[in-house]
């Protein structure tokens, strides 16, 4: 057979892709982050006609280029939570706002077999979002964050996804220093909100594109 490693990839992302529909989800497949970008760009976030926009934490929607695509353009009321510039009053203020815009967009730190997103988070804004609040929420997957079933999804993010994104946040937790989850009490710890969505609703709120590529942490 040729191509064995691409052709393991279509058939997984496929029968991902089919759980997440029997669970309500709407589910787009792209080969590259690319793709993905234009693929919101030019079908998914036009047929939706948002007039408010808004995200959370996600690596995965920092690399499609999305982010700074949305930013760029003037039809839309931008609700920033990733600027920097602003005081952590302003920031808290625009998280609660971001909860009641047109579409939420952000990423998910597993997606199981059975078509389950599971999330930990360490404010809970991004997955409040997901689950109730913004009227269409977008998620960006990368095929890297397919897992067998619930038990494997909670230790990929104990034991990969929160280490790492915890160093890319330059906190001061013992994840730093060794890798490994410690079930740490430091006031830095960013796990602490764990949310498994295992259907939309109402049916197709939550869209998901698929990349066939690895993204995010």
């Amino acid at each position: 057979m040729k191509n064995p490693i691409d052709n393991y990839w279509n058939l997984k992302l496929e029968a991902v892709k089919e759980s997440l529909e029997n669970n309500n989800f709407e589910v787009f497949i792209t080969d590259t982050a690319e793709a993905a970008k234009e693929l919101a760009l030019n079908e998914i976030i036009p047929s939706l006609n948002p007039q408010t926009v808004s995200w959370g934490g996600s690596m995965s929607f920092i690399g499609t280029g999305l982010f700074h695509a949305l930013m760029d353009k003037k039809d839309l009321t931008i609700i920033n939570t990733f600027d920097r510039k602003i005081s952590a009053e302003e920031m808290m203020e625009r998280r609660r706002q971001s909860l009641m815009v047109d579409l939420f967009i952000t990423g998910t730190n597993a997606v199981t077999e059975a078509g389950h997103l599971v999330n930990l988070d360490m404010m809970g804004n991004r997955v409040a979002a997901m689950m109730w609040g913004p009227r269409n929420v977008l998620l960006i997957v990368g095929r890297n964050k397919i897992c067998g079933d619930l038990e494997d999804a909670m230790v990929r993010i104990k034991n990969y996804a929160a280490p790492v994104n915890t160093m890319n946040l330059d906190k001061k937790t013992p994840c730093v220093k060794t890798g490994v989850c410690h079930d740490c009490a430091s006031p830095d710890r960013i796990c602490n909100y764990w949310t498994i969505i295992e259907k939309s609703f109402m049916k197709k709120r939550i869209k998901i594109v698929l990349v066939n590529q690895d993204m995010g942490f």
